[in-house]
């Protein structure tokens, strides 16, 4: 079965390489990079316009483009946001190499153009559900804790949310955090937030572009379900010698770069480091929590065919509580691609990549070390075909080694009554084939449309328990509660045997049709298979949070998704709307038994059922993209349960088997974000942000025994913590706006919500010691922060 599945796939891949390359005609081609003049950075998303024939193309992640055209002679319109538009006539009497260079807009004269096509290219293309901003347009966000920060900007937008105050991560239409594929630089980052949420990862001087995919995501993406956050890195200045940075009351960041071999290599480095902590010491308050990160990227040219990078990324997280409870998390990224050029229509990137999560916990107090983490060696070879104008292929292979580490125990002195533990290590291996194809069928009809096959194989070295009629979990029918099964004996298998196989097919589909030059409707399918697994019982990812690999017990998830959308700009683009409606399921989702223990579980699987998941809702996004006052209103209408009905007749299942909300359901979440340049030297930013409160299960009684008061609790998440909302808002002063050359500096002064709103984190039910009465407890973590930055750069 194995092997005509694969069998049935080769044929499948091989037809649908012919077909096209067949009906595809010989033209003349016009190629080449676009950059920005001032730094001779490639520009992704860059848009190439025909005016004769009324077509046009868009550069890929490194900036090449390629058309195929007859002979002749053609305008070339070349536009990209935030920059000026040129606009140069080119014969075609055979193939022509042309690199174009854009001026952002600040430095364009006066008769330089704005080109208004860049919505227009938008409403054409099968591509929805996808958010995109570049380097200029995150610079201009409103600005919160005097840093601009990547996470921040997308969670403001309709289908993304996260867990409030104090959590990492995100969610994406109604999906778990551990659903979002999360790449730099092609690189996997497992864990997205600095200082509990408050900042990213991500270091905004050191990012080029940013893409999150909600839907219709491209086949050669693959592992998660709900989302891929696509981010690249900046790859220097290859003329200048330029430095970036930020003085501020919690952090501070430099960040460097410059040619190492003039137009050809460049280097950026770039580091950040808070030291809010340094000033609660001075307070006599031991507890202190902090960061520190490092961003590096090097790029030689080495002739017009071949470009290779060498990036990096290495971060940490400090949490300490009065030197008893210490917690240290973090990131390590390391990427080698390679970029050849076959020929003018045939492109291609090959990537070597490491990625390292580390996590670790430092207990003083019963003297024990935790240390835990998740490694993977990924590599990947992609191409891009430009078959024709109105045909581009992608297809490639990719393929990760993961090494788990579930967690070690050891000691930390002598005196310590803790005996070394270490649980057994996991491995994986996860390969993968994809093919894209997008087509415009006609003027106004264009498909995208592809498929990824994925493998995943479970590998020893491990012992695994076995279980009588291989369930362990099983069923208390006298109490009507879940229990650990106890295993009937072990079995071994040795280093590389396969442990676990599985396979699926993915196929890919969106749809965009053309109502007329300023709107269209769009629609799209895909199924995504997700083979790895957060543990975790909390609504955001923790530092002690263990990922596992899909075994005989642990199913892969899958998700099936479709939306469809209408998307209209008005007034030459000056406001766009677009509305999308979806709905997602998910099978395989993973969901607990009451009273889980989750941390240092050997056997994970005693403690887990298979469910099935759903999210539906509503998206608006109403942009605001010219004049002085910039900006969005979005709003998401949504629902996200969860199921885990009995296995048999005699089970309950969780919640009595019925659907319930999931713990980061939102029912209602709207935004609204906004910037206002008063003049040349002063701006203004906000950002207000309202939600339902996340679902809860609250004590419903109580029962006494003995001298001991029993709280009891009714089905899950059927209540809600109150609604979440805060206002920020930012003014930046710009002492000299005309300075374009040396020191440039800027002061950014901020208020994270505004008007002190107590947010809960939690509530929990306590009796008061005075008065013997039951009391609800709420936890705030943040109240109203000011901060003052000042931002530079030479």
């Amino acid at each position: 079965m194995k092997l005509n599945t694969r069998y049935n796939l080769t044929l499948f891949i091989l037809f649908f390489c012919s077909f096209f390359i067949s009906h595809s005609q010989q033209k003349y081609s016009l190629s080449g990079t676009i950059n920005d003049a001032g730094s001779n950075e490639t520009l992704i998303g860059a848009n190439i316009y025909i005016k004769e024939i009324g077509t046009g193309t868009a550069t890929n992640e490194y900036g090449y483009y390629s058309m195929l055209l007859p002979a002749g002679t053609y305008t070339v319109e070349i536009s990209y946001v935030s920059f000026g538009t040129i606009t140069e006539t080119i014969t075609l009497t055979g193939n022509v190499r042309k690199n174009f260079n854009l001026s952002p807009e600040s430095e364009q004269l006066e008769e330089v153009v704005i080109n208004n096509d860049r919505r227009r290219t938008d409403i054409r293309t099968p591509q929805m559900s996808v958010a995109s901003l570049t380097q200029q347009e995150i610079k201009k966000m409103p600005v919160v804790l005097g840093e601009v920060d990547v996470l921040k900007s997308i969670l403001q937008l309709p289908g993304v949310t996260n867990s409030g105050e104090g959590a990492s991560g995100f969610n994406v239409r109604g999906g778990a955090a551990d659903q979002n594929l999360i790449l730099l630089d092609e690189a996997t980052i497992f864990n997205s937030s600095h200082l509990f949420g408050f900042f990213s990862v991500f270091n905004s001087d050191a990012i080029k572009d940013m893409k999150l995919y909600k839907g219709g995501i491209p086949a050669r993406f693959g592992g998660r379900l709900s989302s891929v956050l696509d981010i690249y890195q900046k790859e220097g200045n290859k003329k200048e010698y330029h430095a970036t940075g930020g003085i501020g009351l919690i952090s501070s960041r430099l960040l460097a770069e410059g040619p190492i071999v003039k137009e050809r290599g460049s280097f950026l480095v770039g580091g950040r480091a808070s030291y809010a902590h340094l000033f609660l010491k001075l307070a006599d308050n031991d507890n202190s929590a902090y960061f520190y990160d490092l961003n590096t990227k090097l790029s030689y040219k080495l002739n017009d065919n071949n470009n290779v990078y060498l990036s990096g990324y290495f971060g940490r997280d400090a949490f300490d509580i009065s030197d008893s409870f210490n917690n240290l998390y973090g990131n390590t990224l390391l990427n080698l691609r390679w970029n050849h050029l076959f020929n003018e229509q045939l492109f291609s990137n090959m990537s070597l990549i490491y990625s390292d999560y580390y996590y670790g916990l430092k207990l003083n107090f019963v003297g024990l070390n935790w240390d835990s983490g998740i490694k993977n060696y990924n590599f990947k070879y992609d191409f891009k075909h430009y078959l024709t104008n109105k045909l581009k292929l992608d297809y490639g292979v990719n393929a990760i080694y993961y090494d788990f580490n579930p967690g070690e125990i050891t000691p930390t002195g002598d005196d310590s009554a803790v005996n070394p533990d270490k649980l057994d290590r996991k491995y994986a291996f996860e390969p993968a084939i994809y093919i894209d194809a997008e087509q415009e069928i006609t003027d106004k009809l264009t498909v995208s449309y592809g498929i990824r096959y994925s493998m995943f194989y479970r590998l020893g070295a491990q012992t695994l328990n076995t279980y009588a009629n291989n369930q362990p979990v099983v069923f208390n029918n006298e109490l009507k509660i879940y229990e650990k099964a106890a295993p009937t004996g072990t079995q071994y298998y040795e280093s590389g045997k396969s442990i676990a196989y599985f396979n699926n097919l993915e196929p890919r589909l969106a749809v965009s049709y053309q109502l007329g030059e300023d709107q269209s409707v769009k629609a799209s399918y895909n199924r995504m298979a997700q083979y790895l697994h957060l543990i975790s019982n909390t609504s955001s990812p923790t530092p002690l949070d263990v990922w596992a690999p899909s075994d005989n017990w642990l199913k892969p998830q899958l998700l099936d998704q479709v939306a469809v959308g209408y998307f209209r700009n008005f007034k030459n683009d000056a406001y766009s709307l677009e509305t999308e409606v979806f709905y997602k399921k998910i099978k395989n989702r993973l969901d607990y038994i009451d009273g889980a223990n989750l941390i240092a579980n050997e056997a994970i699987e005693q403690v887990v059922l298979s469910g099935k998941a759903r999210a539906y809702g509503l998206e608006i996004l109403f942009r605001k993209n010219e004049g002085r006052l910039t900006g969005w209103v979005a709003y998401t209408l949504s629902r996200t349960e969860q199921q885990t009905p009995g296995r048999t007749s005699q089970e309950t299942g969780i919640n009595n088997g019925n659907w319930y909300k999931a713990g980061y359901d939102k029912l209602h979440d709207i935004s609204v974000t906004g910037s206002y340049e008063l003049n040349k030297k002063w701006s203004f930013g906000g950002i207000f942000t309202l939600q339902s409160g996340r679902p809860v299960t609250y004590p419903n009684g109580q029962y006494h025994y003995g001298d001991l008061t029993v709280p009891s609790y009714g089905l899950r998440n059927q209540n809600r913590l109150p609604a979440y909302h805060h206002l920020d808002v930012s003014a930046t002063y710009v002492p000299k706006p005309e300075k374009k050359k040396g020191w440039q500096g800027e002061w950014v002064f901020s208020i994270y919500n505004l008007y002190n709103r107590q947010n809960a984190a939690s509530i929990t039910f306590r009796q008061n010691v005075d008065n013997g009465n039951n009391e609800a407890v709420r936890l705030s973590i943040f109240g109203v922060i000011p901060s003052v930055t000042y931002n530079f750069k030479f």
